[in-house]
């Protein structure tokens, strides 16, 4: 795959779709969950796609129950725990492995890109964080650990 744009994803209401949508735009896509010890990260999340979502900044969600079984819910369950809890209003996708064999070839594309430390591809936890430009060439990996506040310099160097 040339592009991460032309990853096949679908959407929370079951739409297949690309990323195409997001060509030019700098991305922080995520993987998610919303019964985990890091969930309070989607505020953090919120706050960034809010103040820089005019500069042509989205943040991408890709719910994930390989961690912990710590995503449970249906496509409905997640929109509605996402809205209510904390008012989000950024695109979150459809379910997905984020490693191991089934692992959706966005996250295989996006761990081959930008690996972890010691130079591991694996996703260890929820919401490991990958930072990609303007032409979706260049990768930035962030641990779970780092909040969303953490990654605003960062941010502001693709901007």
């Amino acid at each position: 795959m040339s592009t991460l744009y032309e990853h096949r994803v679908r959407t929370l209401e079951g739409a297949e779709t690309t990323l195409e949508p997001y060509r030019g735009h700098v991305l922080l896509i995520v993987n998610t969950a919303s019964q985990c010890v890091f969930t309070r990260q989607y505020e953090g999340l919120e706050k960034l796609y809010r103040k820089y979502r005019d500069r042509n900044f989205s943040v991408l969600a890709f719910p994930c129950n390989q961690f912990g079984e710590q995503e449970p819910g249906t496509p409905d369950d997640i929109a509605k725990f996402c809205e209510l809890k904390y008012s989000v209003s950024f695109p979150v996708f459809d379910k997905v492995d984020v490693r191991g064999e089934g692992a959706h070839p966005l996250f295989v594309d996006l761990t081959e890109r930008a690996r972890g430390i010691f130079g591991t591809r694996i996703i260890k936890w929820n919401f490991t964080k990958f930072l990609v430009d303007r032409r979706g060439k260049s990768v930035l990996r962030f641990a779970p650990i780092t909040t969303p506040a953490e990654l605003r310099d960062e941010l502001e160097v693709f901007l």
